[in-house]
C-alpha cells in the first residue's frame, strides 16, 4: 500500500533513525528529507508548524547548535525572526519532524509517531538503546511508570 509519509531525517540522530526504522516497520516506505542537505522552504516550515499547532519556537534545537550563542532564549524573537534563523542555520531545526495522513508531529520521542501512523506495525521493534517499543504482536510495549 502506498501511503504518502515524509520524514524531516537526520542519519546521525538516533532518534531519528529510530522513527524512520518504526515508520518502516509499520510496512511503508516515506519520503526521507535529509533536511540538512535539502533544507525545507521557509513556506514549507510555517505549514509544518501550523500543521503541528504549535509555535516555530517548539521545533527549535538548542544542543549541537548556535542557539545560545545566537541568544535565542530570549523571548523578544518573532515566529518570523526564528525562521529566518532557521533557514540560514538548518541544524536549528528539531528532528525528526514526520508528516502523514494523520497528522504532523516532532517525533521526540521517536515513539510519538506510532500516532500518526496510518498502517499498525509489522514485526517487534526494539530502539537502538535497547528500549522494547512493539512485541511481536505490533502491539505498542508502554514503559514501565
Amino acid at each position: 500500500m502506498s501511503t504518502a509519509i515524509t520524514i524531516y531525517h537526520n542519519p546521525a540522530c538516533g532518534t531519528s533513525r529510530n522513527t524512520l526504522a518504526l515508520i518502516r516497520n509499520s510496512g511503508v516506505e516515506p519520503q526521507v528529507i535529509e533536511y540538512l542537505k535539502t533544507p525545507p522552504s521557509r513556506e514549507t516550515l510555517q505549514q509544518l508548524v501550523a500543521d503541528m499547532g504549535g509555535s516555530v519556537r517548539d521545533v527549535l534545537r538548542e544542543k549541537g547548535t548556535p542557539y545560545a550563542e545566537l541568544g535565542l532564549g530570549e523571548a523578544h524573537w518573532s515566529d518570523a525572526q526564528l525562521l529566518d534563523f532557521i533557514g540560514q542555520h538548518p541544524v536549528l531545526l528539531n528532528r525528526p519532524i514526520v508528516v502523514t495522513p494523520l497528522g504532523t508531529r516532532l517525533c521526540r520521542p521517536s515513539e510519538r509517531v506510532l500516532d500518526i501512523l496510518p498502517q499498525p506495525q509489522q514485526a517487534a521493534f526494539t530502539k537502538e538503546d535497547g528500549e522494547r517499543v512493539v512485541d511481536e504482536h505490533g502491539a505498542r510495549v508502554h514503559a514501565p511508570r
